[in-house]
């Protein structure tokens, strides 16, 4: 029996591995143990079907796995079968490592005397939850079994009984443990680790040619085009055999050159190697290379910065980091050191205190001139930089049913096939044809029906919009998106930076005086000495480099308000002045300006010192400094953050009365504002004491100082593209980590909510001890105090009647509560949400995948700094940034403005009509030489080499490659196209057309053969000793007509593409074909007809009389695909009874359309029911 393993978390313990990600993967995870004879038999298998066997494997390894082995328990397995949530299978060989004697203590500072001499990695006692890895004793030697996916190392684990990511092992580590760290490991610790956690490289695995021809090769296309190409050199078809196999030959280069140069890209930006100063436990100092650092390696950091080359927690001293290489934010970001609590180390939640691999420190700046020193955490693929390139190089596959769809596709094309080479055989036979030739005769059928070109033309319009798309500043790395861009519903938006300006202006500063708010003062630099203006001046991050301030742009306008200049301490110079003025030594010095800067009535004399800095953190909602005045003994503490958060830290009798209605008066116009507040800190009297006090001493018992009002500017293409996204009948969604009020401003600014609709705050609780969680929709208040819309009934018992659309608001508290107690209620607030604030970049991403569980196609669009998770998780991510291709979304746009958002959309929809229209005209093609072919095999002859290939390389190939090249329509409607190939439109096109070229083909063939100048080919001998005959030219000039009508026809134009004459290239070649047909077809000259072997017709009239035909089947094919179209297509819809939509959130905006009485109930309290709660708890 076989063990499987589901990835699910922390479960029971049982045969299965553990991937502890953030998406939650699910894997199952299959044992296997190699048997000789199996082995044996597989190989004799694979001589007697020459190799067959071998390609089988190759197409389906966990076939070869199966065969080759027989199921165990994990802990036995040679082999594992993994089977992702995409339901994809992989194999991988389980590899062993002999440990020697090492042992890995239970965590990175342990003391010596804490070590065992246990025979086991991360061992501790039985009572604690530490992960422990049980070894094999063989030999008296400790092996480690693991296996290696996806670059992930994946290692036994005997106490859980599965196979975890080998990050694992450092997931219990508390602060504390990292911070005893700084004595570094011990030599042998050192190698230990090194064998358990393998090197720190993240190796982009790049194939040598050979391999990669041998695997394209092997790919089904080429072997059937390998096996064309026979059949056609049997059937003396020479010259057409060898232009395909040229063309397939030079496809097949390029193809692996790209796929080379690709991985070559990848590889170079994956490859990292510097030089590290690593601290041993001996005190000892040494240089090595980073592909030897190991997790709990301590490291020392350049003053001048470096490349950090691991995931590292700062231990000591102050980091300036350039992160936009992860998440294409180009403004640097202040690092502090870890707080050593006993807390758990997480690296998400300890962001501001964790360096990530791939990352360039610009400035790394000591406390008391120690090192600046990080402890590694994490290495290799387990690293943040690992984790995006793993995302590159094994991207969750693309799910979309035209793709699916065309398979089926063309699996029904070789069912024809089928068909067709039964009709052939019986007619071959009964014209008593060699058998040799009959199995030639009905194999090439095989090969006339499945287009060879079919895969390369699907992708040109794809290829086509990529172009378009990277001359108007968008860059794509994953062009099969391109096509789901035109299936968009919905797309979230973040607010600043993407529908705001980056920037922020101060606006003002609202102080307190007696604790009563005053006016609001717009000149910062007007305040007196004192608290409110010593907290502008120094609470923040900003930094200076090359005598340049750098740090977060809300920091640096706040900064540059007071007029204040910041001076860095550096060790050698300056440190004595600095420590004689403030009697201790200091991070910062902020000065005031220069007298002849300063307001008249002010005179600031004396500077600030910064003694400590806690990083602005998204979960706290709020940043701190400690500061000393030279003149006080003490230091006093300043924070600055989300006003209700800072107010939460206040001392209640300090925050005003009128607190919230002055905050409202600011965030309902559209003002970003920021709480200020202070609080001495007598205990703090020497530089050591501020390094060693915990954050929640400082961010408590505070004093409330006053607001810091800040304009946020809306992006002028804001407005025009929400409007136009809305009235294409697309959502547009607002995801913002910034206030509820502010964001509802921003939301009417740019005309996601219009000002007479509707909108209801959605307010959720949290259970309390006594009471379960609460829900509550609340109608907001009309601003402008106009009246109530139409249609609106008074509030009846509590419940509001309103058959308009309204507008849910939600914040990113309130969502949590939902997600968690309301799940049932969840699908119904976000088919009508459209702000969330105060969202967590976490919550971002979840609200994106909730989307897409109601059977949207969401877009994103942020500027990559916290909505990374979020773009990556959408079905299209666009990206503002600077940076060269994102690696956090598959769309880049270099314009940092919304306006990507329809050019996207448009190119997407363009691509896919264009997708839809090549493989239409491919499937056609195929089925018109279809016909041709079969009705010539009838009366036992053929088309000439020279026809074949004049049909398929200088009409359908030039045709099929220049089709794509029509741009998208200029306006964004409210139509969408079709996303599925199997449908009523696409079928009933193919079927009508097609019985319209089999008419035409007949048709002209019986017209021939009633001629009076008619002479019968020669049916004893078959093509091309037969050629040229009547028969075949005329159908030569028929269908040589069929191809170019098609092309026409299939390319539509309106609403979606630009009318066809926009592609001049493609126009142009269409005119020329079309002559030369019509030549062909009326005077074929010497050479040309010799070489194409056609017959020649001396009736003028006859040939007139073919063009006439050709122009009736354009006509009709013209008149076909248009009433297909409009009417009927409208006429089948009204004869079939309406089905439930296949979308659920059609089906529930359905429902709640006809919900009585209308939903949500107003102004009433829900409850969560207490079977849920005790659930949740």
């Amino acid at each position: 029996m076989s063990d499987s393993s589901r990835l699910l978390g922390h479960q029971r313990p049982g045969y299965r591995t553990l991937q502890t990600d953030t998406d939650t993967s699910h894997m199952e995870v299959t044992g296997y143990q190699t048997k000789r004879w199996r082995v044996a038999l597989c190989h004799i298998g694979s001589v007697l079907t020459a190799g067959l066997l071998l390609v089988l494997f190759h197409w389906k390894p966990s076939l070869e796995v199966q065969m080759k082995c027989k199921p165990c328990a994990l802990s036995q397995a040679d082999w594992v079968i993994i089977r992702d949530k995409f339901g994809q299978c992989f194999t991988t060989r389980v590899c062993t490592e002999a440990l020697g004697e090492g042992s890995l203590e239970h965590h990175p500072g342990a003391r010596l005397e804490d070590r065992r001499t246990s025979i086991a990695i991360g061992v501790s006692e039985e009572e604690e939850s530490r992960d422990t890895i049980r070894l094999h004793e063989k030999e008296e030697k400790n092996i480690m079994r693991y296996y290696l996916f996806e670059g992930m190392r994946y290692v036994w684990i005997e106490r859980r009984q599965m196979y975890c990511k080998v990050s694992i092992l450092d997931e219990g580590w508390t602060c504390a443990d990292l911070h005893l760290s700084q004595a570094g490991l011990s030599q042998q610790d050192h190698n230990t680790r090194r064998k358990i956690y393998g090197a720190n490289l993240i190796e982009v695995p790049v194939k040598s040619y050979a391999r990669l021809l041998v695997e394209e090769v092997l790919n089904p296309f080429y072997i059937f085009q390998v096996f064309s190409i026979v059949l056609w050199v049997c059937d003396a078809y020479y010259y057409y055999a060898a232009c395909i196999f040229l063309i397939s030959t030079i496809s097949l280069g390029l193809s692996l050159y790209e796929t080379r140069k690709q991985s070559t890209t990848l590889q170079n930006m994956a490859k990292m190697s510097v030089g590290v100063r690593v601290h041993r436990s001996g005190g000892e100092e040494m240089v090595v290379s980073s592909a030897d650092l190991v997790p709990g390696d301590c490291i020392s950091l350049p003053a001048d910065g470096m490349l950090v080359p691991c995931d590292a927690a700062l231990l000591t001293g102050e980091c300036m980091v350039n992160e936009s290489m992860l998440t294409g934010e180009s403004v640097p970001v202040m690092k502090t050191p870890l707080p050593a609590g006993s807390t758990i180390y997480s690296p998400e939640e300890h962001r501001r205190h964790t360096l990530f691999c791939g990352t360039q420190v610009i400035q790394a700046k000591s406390y008391v001139g120690r090192e600046v020193l990080a402890v590694v955490t994490r290495t290799g693929f387990c690293t943040a930089k690992g984790d995006l390139i793993s995302s590159i190089l094994y991207p969750k596959p693309v799910s979309f049913k035209f793709y699916k769809d065309a398979v089926k596709f063309v699996l029904f094309l070789a069912v024809l096939a089928c068909i067709g080479t039964l009709y052939s055989i019986l007619i071959l036979v009964r014209n008593q044809v060699p058998v040799g030739q009959i199995i030639i005769r009905a194999l090439d059928l095989v090969t006339v029906i499945v287009p060879p070109a079919l895969p390369a033309a699907m992708t040109v319009g794809t290829i086509y919009a990529q172009n378009r798309l990277k001359k108007q500043g968008i860059f794509c790395i994953s062009p099969p998106r391109i096509n789901l861009c035109g299936k968009i519903r919905l797309v979230c938006f973040d607010k600043t930076g993407t529908l705001t300006e980056e920037g922020l202006d101060v606006w003002g500063v609202v102080p307190l005086e007696n604790n009563h708010f005053m006016p609001i003062i717009h000149e910062p630099r007007c305040l007196p000495a004192g608290p409110l203006l010593y907290s502008l001046a120094t609470c923040h991050t900003v930094s200076v480099l090359r005598a340049q301030p750098i740090g977060d742009p809300v920091d640096l306008k706040m900064l540059e308000s007071t007029g204040w200049r910041l001076e860095m301490m550096e060790e050698e110079e300056g440190e004595l002045p600095a420590s004689q003025q403030f009697g201790m030594k200091v991070l910062a010095v902020v000065k005031p300006p220069p007298e002849e800067e300063q307001p008249r009535d002010m005179k600031h004399q004396l500077p600030v010192g910064i003694l400590r800095r806690f990083p602005f953190s998204s979960s706290l909602q709020r940043m701190s400094v400690l500061v000393k005045l030279p003149s006080e003994a003490s230091a006093h503490a300043y924070v600055k953050g989300a006003p209700e958060m800072v107010a939460s830290l206040c001392r209640k009798e300090t925050v005003p009365m009128d607190f919230s209605q002055m905050l409202q008066h600011y965030t309902t116009d559209g003002f970003r504002v920021l709480g200020l507040a202070c609080k001495p800190l007598s205990s703090v009297t020497t530089f050591e004491e501020a390094l060693q006090l915990p954050r929640e001493a400082v961010e408590s018992s505070l004093s409330f100082l006053g607001f810091l009002v800040m304009k946020n500017v809306l992006k002028p293409e804001s407005a025009p593209v929400i409007h136009l996204l809305r009235s294409a009948n697309i959502r547009p969604i607002m995801v913002t980590g910034d206030n509820m009020l502010t964001a509802m401003n921003v939301a009417r600014s740019c005309r996601m909510v219009e000002p007479k609709e509707r909108v209801i705050f959605i307010s959720a609780s949290p259970p309390s001890p006594d009471e379960p969680a609460a829900l509550k929709f609340i109608p907001a208040e009309h601003s402008q105090g106009e009246e109530q819309p139409e249609g609106l009934s008074q509030p009846r018992d509590g419940c509001f009647l309103q058959p308009q659309p309204c507008h849910f608001a939600l914040n990113g508290k309130s969502f949590a509560v939902v997600c968690e107690h309301f799940a049932e209620l969840l699908p119904k607030i976000l088919i009508q949400a459209t702000v969330f604030a105060r969202m967590l970049p976490e919550q971002k991403t979840q609200l994106v995948c909730s989307l897409q569980e109601l059977d949207y196609c969401v877009g994103m669009c942020g500027d990559g700094a916290n909505d990374c998770g979020a773009l990556k998780a959408a079905d299209v991510g666009i990206s503002l940034s600077e940076a060269e291709a994102s690696v956090a979304s598959p769309f880049t746009s270099h314009v940092a403005n919304i306006e990507c958002v329809p050019t996207v959309i448009r190119e997407g929809r363009c691509s896919l009509v264009t997708s839809f229209g090549v493989f239409k005209y491919m499937a056609l093609y195929s089925l018109v030489q279809f016909v041709s072919v079969l009705l010539l095999y009838t009366i036992n002859t053929n088309l000439s080499d020279f026809q074949f290939l004049f049909f398929d390389l200088i009409i359908t190939t030039t045709v099929a490659v220049l089709m794509g090249r029509t741009g998208p329509a200029q306006e964004l409607g409210v139509e969408r196209p079709q996303g599925a190939l199997i449908s009523v439109l696409v079928l009933g096109s193919l079927l009508l057309q097609t019985a319209l070229l089999i008419t035409v083909q007949v048709l002209s063939y019986f017209i021939t053969v009633s001629q009076s100048w008619y002479v019968p080919l020669n049916s004893t001998v078959t093509a091309p000793q037969n050629l040229p005959n009547y028969e075949n030219t005329v159908l030569f000039c028929i269908t040589g007509f069929q191809y170019l009508i098609l092309a026409i026809a299939m390319s539509k134009g309106y609403p979606f593409r630009e009318p066809l004459y926009t592609n001049v290239l493609f126009l142009m070649v269409l005119i020329l074909l079309f002559g030369l047909m019509i030549w062909l077809t009326l005077y074929p000259l010497g050479f040309p007809k010799t070489l194409l072997k056609l017959q020649g017709i001396d009736d003028l009239n006859f040939k007139l009389l073919l063009l006439g035909i050709a122009a009736l089947n354009f006509f009709t094919a013209f008149v076909l695909e248009t009433a297909l179209d409009h009417g009927l297509l409208g006429c089948l819809r009204r004869l079939r009874r309406k089905k439930p939509s296949k979308k659920l959130f059609k089906r529930l905006e359905k429902e709640l359309r006809q919900q009585q009485p209308p939903w949500p109930p107003l102004n009433q309290a829900l409850f969560a029911t207490p079977k849920m709660s005790i659930a949740v708890r």
